[in-house]
């Protein structure tokens, strides 16, 4: 059975009443929480580091993937593993060493994943395809929520798989951006195993009814 992972975004969470929406996503079939880190720099938004981290930590019950959109993340990933995050993701595009940064992440105990903005081939992962526990593709520029599906993904998808087949990964393929009920079915179809939601879910009348139509 393929795995149809959902993680709703905290970012588009309601920061007044985050622990109102944590529990929701606790009690619902959400699988895990997705944790967007951005640092003004890397992409144009900021959104938070280990504050909010912390209070995250303190209230969910379900699996942490954390993604660092951020330069020099290899400075941080120590404090967010020891926040919390049992999965953490890095860009291709912000790491100088790859490798290192992968494996410091797994010598802390923690997940490793790799991202590719929806502009980077697939093809610079074969050397560390087999190293990673996660690719996140972004099918949309990230920085901002609420974008438009980039069509290119599921062609993403194909080659990621391939790459994965070719090398005996044990990777999951992670889609973020643009991910609703309209499109999930055909992410899964194409060979997704974790969808990241936020606007879909956050902006829903029945949030934990969206996150069960999402896994369906």
């Amino acid at each position: 059975m393929k795995n149809r992972l959902i993680a709703p975004s905290v970012l588009s969470a309601d920061f007044g009443n985050l622990q109102r929406d944590i529990e929701m996503i606790n009690e619902s079939q959400a699988d895990w929480f997705h944790v967007d880190v951005m640092d003004g720099r890397f992409v144009p938004n900021i959104s938070f580091g280990f504050p909010v981290m912390k209070s995250i930590k303190k209230h969910a019950k379900k699996f942490i993937d954390v993604h660092l959109m951020i330069v020099e993340p290899e400075k941080y990933v120590e404090e967010f593993v020891k926040e919390g995050a049992d999965l953490v993701s890095v860009h291709y595009e912000a790491c100088v060493h790859l490798h290192r940064t992968i494996h410091q992440i797994k010598d802390l105990g923690a997940k490793a994943g790799v991202v590719l903005n929806p502009s980077t081939p697939v093809s610079v992962l074969e050397d560390v395809i087999a190293d990673v526990d996660l690719v996140l593709l972004m099918s949309v520029n990230p920085g901002f929520g609420g974008q438009k599906f980039i069509e290119n993904t599921y062609k993403k998808i194909q080659q990621t798989k391939e790459l994965i087949e070719k090398y005996n990964s044990k990777a999951l393929i992670e889609i973020d951006g643009g991910v609703n009920q309209h499109n999930a079915a055909k992410l899964f179809e194409a060979g997704a195993d974790v969808l990241v939601a936020g606007n879909a879910v956050f902006s829903a009348e029945n949030p934990a009814a969206m996150i069960e139509e999402l896994k369906k």
